[in-house]
């Protein structure tokens, strides 16, 4: 590649009261502060419109000093220019000539880190950076351990400050970067499995009972955790409204003496890690006013009596939420009503997030409205439920550049019930219109400024407390089997909820995981057209699960015919051939690409069936499920005498053992319905006997 420096054009020099960032890249409804250039800190929030994310901030202190002046001139060229279009001509189609907020933070950051490398070295200006110094730095940061994409990524960083050096009005000097001449490949480290496909499935004994404390919080908890809440605002509103009079610290000192009296617990309250009096429960409980609660309290020596007497405060709400046939609280505290919000909103994520497959932003962004309830049609009939929602990953205006506000969604994502109910406890902690996830309704202690959701780390963080304390509520009711296992891949995070969805619907036949929530169906909408068709949809990461899923059933079936397995049944040679195929593609990390590729090859429509006990060894014009009406099989509706049938020795003393299961029940079953448990046996056990009769092995030269 030849080096193309950046054109000649009108130089500007920012002067110390210049704002950072020019109007015309202010979003709009923006109108807090702009930074100076001046400034230690420049805040990219004016920039931003995208609610899930975290705002960005440069802080010139981090950097070397020698070096502060000349990045910090660099850098405001760089938020307030582009880069030429005669530079874009000879770039690769994924380099804009502007950058995101967070991605102008990350760039100047990898500014800051050369510098700092740099000083180490002795080198204090950018004209010192030569060609074979920026060399130099270039091997080293292929050689850090970073990935490819990352290393590439802070190349390209580089290449930047060389350009808008150049923009600037007193550029520094700093020479071209060698990779812009020379070619990049060899500062790059080798290529490594990386991006969404990579990123490891939830396993399913953590998913399926998250999944069930998710939903069990969104559908039995929240009508008591929400009013729990409002009770609690209701009682701190009315002890700070409480006025001293005589008569209200009467009623305190009666409450008082009655609970001395019998030794009542003393309602109390964590505070900074110590126990101590719950002052605004006391007061609205008996009319006094804060000051008289506390003064009064000190005066009579409560504070000590709290320590050893530590007791609850009950809300007077009913509680109607069963846990396992048991109310799940006898009454819910005061002072735990803010967690229980808090954990009330993370299950509302955790519910839109793995059973719509957005991404960990676009729910973030989600509004109060955003999936209305369907309207009938002439013939009554009401359809499914749609969400509208905003895509902010691969939003970019008329230029290809990115628009942090993102763009509403072409086609709406398909919702389930379960999603259906998680939104509709959101628009109740919200106000209509607003963000779902608004973080003036979900950080109830107040501590953080600005507008926008909760942010997508913030979820992540909460999501590893959501399963803590689900967790210690299982264990306190003694359900051992219902406590939230580690995932084998460390932090659950918000990222892998999406590739966990298409994970369990590629390969639980029928559609059934956790609760039986009815994934089926959820397949069925995403390929009938809904979020299938849109772009950043699930149905990418859906057909490489389901290839994935299709590669590892042909590569088992393959290691045990080599392993002697017999095999049976009409489609019993073609099952053979398909895993014949396996090896080639053994260890190969699937594209979206090849997934496609391998659900049209005709010779791997192999797919396991363990419901039915069997496997489908898929031809369009044999089937007999949808009499060859679909490309690919409905297990769920397995006939049979289908011609497309294999079945396995494994398969076979499956059958053998539901047979033995059925007659156990038939044996306390009276009348038809044991006669019929005792039939259904039979044939299963006939469909063993005829496996074995008929089975074949590769030993036996039928491959």
């Amino acid at each position: 590649m030849t080096a193309t420096p950046a054109p000649g054009i009108t130089r500007v020099l920012p002067g110390p009261d210049t704002p950072v960032v020019p109007a015309h890249r202010i979003v709009n409804g923006y109108t807090g502060p702009i930074a100076r250039y001046a400034a230690p800190a420049w805040p990219l929030i004016p920039m931003n419109a995208n609610p899930g994310v975290t705002h960005s901030t440069i802080h010139w202190l981090a950097f070397p000093d020698s070096f502060r002046e000349e990045l910090r001139l660099a850098a405001w060229t760089l938020i307030n220019g582009e880069l030429p279009a005669v530079f874009l001509r000879e770039r690769h189609p994924t380099w804009r000539s502007r950058q995101a907020p967070k991605a102008l933070c990350q760039t100047i950051g990898t500014w800051c880190r050369l510098a700092v490398w740099l000083t180490d070295r002795g080198i204090t200006t950018l004209s010192d950076c030569t060609t074979q110094v920026l060399g130099e730095y270039g091997h080293h940061v292929r050689d850090s351990g970073a990935a490819r994409i990352t290393v590439h990524s802070m190349l390209s960083s580089l290449t930047r400050l060389w350009v808008f050096d150049q923009l600037s009005g007193r550029p520094g000097g700093i020479d071209c970067p060698p990779w812009e001449t020379a070619g990049v490949d060899d500062y790059l480290p080798a290529a490594t499995p990386g991006g969404e496909n990579a990123t490891e499935a939830i396993a399913e004994q953590t998913m399926g009972p998250l999944l069930v404390w998710a939903i069990r919080t969104v559908e039995e908890f929240s009508d008591d955790i929400l009013s729990a809440w409002a009770e609690h605002n209701r009682v701190r509103a009315a002890a700070a409204s409480n006025i001293a009079t005589p008569a209200s610290r009467a009623a305190l000192r009666a409450f008082m003496d009655r609970t001395d009296a019998d030794r009542l617990p003393i309602p109390t309250t964590q505070w900074l890690g110590r126990t101590t009096i719950a002052g605004a429960y006391i007061a609205a409980l008996t009319g006094a006013s804060l000051s008289q609660v506390y003064s009064t309290t000190r005066d009579h020596g409560w504070r000590q009596a709290a320590l050893d007497r530590p007791g609850p405060c009950p809300l007077s709400i009913p509680v109607a939420g069963q846990l396992c046939g048991t109310p799940w609280r006898e009454a819910v505290d005061y002072t735990e009503a803010g967690l229980l919000m808090r954990q009330l909103g993370t299950a509302c994520f955790i519910v839109i997030a793995y059973l719509t497959g957005m991404r960990p932003g676009e729910v973030a962004g989600l509004r109060s409205g955003c999936c209305p309830d369907p309207e009938p049609d002439s013939a009554g009939r009401t359809g499914r439920h749609l969400i509208t929602s905003t895509v902010y990953k691969t939003a970019r205006d008329e230029d290809g550049n990115h628009r942090s506000e993102g763009e509403v969604r072409d086609v709406p994502w398909v919702a389930i019930a379960p999603v259906v109910n998680a939104i509709r406890v959101l628009e109740c902690m919200v106000a209509p219109g607003q963000l779902l996830f608004d973080h003036h309704a979900h950080d109830l202690r107040g501590t953080r400024a600005g507008t926008g959701s909760l942010t997508v780390h913030t979820m992540g963080i909460r999501v590893e407390d959501f399963v803590t304390w689900a967790n210690r509520e299982a264990t306190a009711r003694g359900l051992a089997h219902e406590v939230i296992p580690p995932d084998p891949h460390g932090r659950i995070g918000t990222e892998r909820f999406r590739r966990s969805l298409a994970w369990h619907i590629a390969r639980r036949p029928g559609g059934l995981v956790a609760l039986a929530i009815q994934y089926g169906h959820l397949r069925t909408s995403v390929a009938a057209g809904y979020a299938a068709r849109s772009r950043d949809g699930i149905h990418d990461l859906l057909d490489v699960e389901t290839a994935r899923a299709t590669i590892d059933t042909v590569a088992d079936l393959n290691a045990a015919l080599e392993d002697g397995l017999g095999i049976s049944g009409p489609a019993a040679r073609r099952a053979i051939k398909a895993a014949a195929t396996a090896p080639q593609y053994t260890g190969t990390l699937i594209t979206a690409r090849q997934a496609r590729h391998i659900l049209t090859n005709p010779r791997l429509a192999v797919y396991d069936n363990p419901h039915t006990l069997l496997m489908c060894v898929y031809k369009r014009a044999k089937a007999l499920c949808h009499r060859g009406l679909k490309d690919t099989p409905s297990l769920d509706q397995c006939v049979p005498g289908c011609a497309n049938i294999a079945r396995t020795d494994q398969h076979a003393a499956g059958l053998r053992l539901r047979a033995t299961s059925l007659e156990q029940q038939a044996d306390h079953v009276p009348g038809p319905l044991g006669e019929r448990l005792r039939g259904n046996a039979t044939r299963l056990r006939d469909l063993a006997d005829a496996h074995h009769r008929t089975r074949t092995t590769l030993q036996d030269g039928t491959a």
